[in-house]
């Protein structure tokens, strides 16, 4: 059967909005049967033109009289959509059991049972094709382009938009079951798969390249120089996110992903995942520490992470060591374009995260400076960077942010004359790539850089686990993985510092 439709745009006098008038012509008192086609006609124009699927059943409609199809229709329009919609999909390879990152990682800091957990599509997608942007993947799960058949059908191959096929829509977070076939439309092939390379000279290559400490099939430990922007934003030409992603693959197609920050002027032990997995089970075993931080012995020396950074702040705390156990919330400033992290009095009426912080004193001295290892027991925020300031009332050095008062008050005149041969030592090197100036910025410069540097680091051997997981039941005990202990050597600006305090 087919319905010739007149359509015609009227403006609305309230809204002042267009909308089709949508009516059959030589008919004042339409069939019930009509009234369900001009229901589903209006249907039609109003849904979003962003996405319009095309199946065998149906045409496009794009003139003011269209042909609307129904299942009237004969045999032979239907094959010869079916032969327009064949090979117009990629299929993914069959789901089979794979190791849950979220889960291995509780299982591994002691907190998660043995489950496998649940894998959904979109994490199934983005596993079978790494080079796919996830904003990509998520779109074409938004206007449902993605289809799935269940393994009971998967036997008998057909075409995906056959009439009686079973396969549908799949959404993202739908859970994949084994056997099950997923389907992308065939042009994500003609997407490029890797991005514009930034290109690097030689000299920034191989300056890249010695910033590695560790490298196994899991991981990638960097230590990260003061100055470098850990990701990309406005104003950032070139971050150590994208750096890494182009130019620290080695071997692996994936691009290698950060699990952890660091702040622009800090220095020290960088962690990235060189895979999905592995980044999905470091992200949930920094995430388990922060949660479990409470309950954390600190007595005990194993830990399944550890993090010890070393800071020069003015002034001394009261005490040698102790932990600093406060809340910390985040306050808007100039009209949202800034933001500071301080300390939160009252927590039933501001929003706040709990924040904890080890600390001891390393050595003192007699300039009025003191050296301090801080061991972070949570990931918030400025955590260390507000604690040494507002709650040990210790800013550290180069902190201009949240030390600004003290430095104004810090008498620099008490710095030895001697250290004036390092700082024309100084003045005679050049920069190094990247725009980087790692050559100044100690104590005897007028403006130090910030002092603050992740020294130590002590992380479960995910590599390891991660193959024991692949051949051994869930129910295996991760407790006896070993331990990956790395150490960072400080910058060249916090070592001359320490050259000029502790000689």
């Amino acid at each position: 059967m087919t319905i010739f439709v007149n359509s015609s745009i009227i403006i609305d006098k309230r809204s002042q909005r267009p909308f089709f008038d949508l009516s059959i012509p030589n008919t004042q008192n339409p069939k019930p049967q009509n009234m369900t086609v001009l229901s589903h006609l209006r249907r039609a124009f109003f849904r979003p033109p962003s996405f319009i699927p095309t199946y065998p059943t149906t045409t496009t409609l794009t003139s003011p009289y269209h042909f609307i199809h129904t299942e009237h229709n004969s045999t032979a329009s239907i094959k010869s959509e079916d032969k327009k919609t064949q090979g117009k999909w990629l299929t993914l390879p069959p789901f089979k059991a794979t190791v849950n990152g979220g889960s291995l990682g509780k299982r591994i800091a002691g907190t998660g049972e043995g489950d496998a957990g649940n894998t959904t599509a979109i994490k199934w997608v983005m596993r079978c094709c790494p080079q796919l942007p996830r904003s990509l993947v998520q779109k074409l799960f938004r206007l449902r382009q993605v289809r799935r058949k269940p393994f009971e059908s998967s036997k008998s191959v057909g075409d995906v938009n056959a009439p009686g096929s079973q396969v549908k829509r799949v959404s993202a977070k739908d859970s994949m079951r084994f056997g099950d076939t997923v389907y992308l439309p065939i042009t994500v092939q003609a997407l490029p798969t890797e991005k514009t390379e930034c290109l690097c000279t030689e000299e920034e290559l191989k300056f890249l390249h010695d910033l590695e400490l560790y490298k196994d099939s899991a991981i990638i430990v960097i230590n990260k120089p003061t100055g470098m922007p850990v990701q990309g934003g406005i104003g950032i030409k070139r971050s150590l996110d994208e750096l890494a992603g182009t130019y620290l693959r080695h071997e692996l197609s994936e691009a290698p992903r950060l699990v952890h920050r660091l702040d622009r002027d800090s220095s020290g032990i960088l962690v990235l995942g060189r895979t999905q997995l592995s980044a999905t089970v470091l992200h949930s075993i920094f995430r388990e520490k922060t949660v479990g931080a409470s309950n954390i012995d600190l007595k005990s020396e194993k830990r399944f992470l550890q993090r010890k950074y070393w800071a020069l702040v003015i002034g001394s705390p009261r005490r040698p060591q102790g932990l600093i156990t406060v809340p910390l919330g985040k306050v808007v400033m100039d009209d949202g374009r800034s933001e500071r992290i301080t300390v939160v009095e009252n927590v039933s009426t501001t929003p706040s995260q709990h924040a904890i912080t080890e600390y001891r004193v390393l050595d003192s001295s007699v300039h009025g400076l003191t050296w301090l290892e801080l061991s972070p027991l949570t990931g918030r925020k400025h955590q260390l960077r507000v604690h040494c300031a507002e709650v040990l009332g210790t800013a550290i050095v180069g902190d201009y942010k949240y030390g600004w008062q003290a430095h104004k008050k810090w008498n620099r005149a008490q710095i030895s004359a001697s250290s004036l041969e390092h700082k024309t030592e100084v003045c005679n090197k050049t920069s190094l790539p990247f725009g980087l100036n790692l050559e100044s910025g100690s104590i005897t410069d007028k403006q130090p850089n910030l002092h603050l540097h992740c020294k130590k680091m002590v992380l479960p051997d995910v590599s390891s686990a991660i193959k024991r997981a692949h051949v051994s039941s869930s129910d295996y005990d991760f407790s006896d993985i070993k331990s990956l202990k790395f150490d960072a050597p400080l910058p060249a600006h916090m070592q001359r510092s320490w050259d000029i305090l502790c000689p």
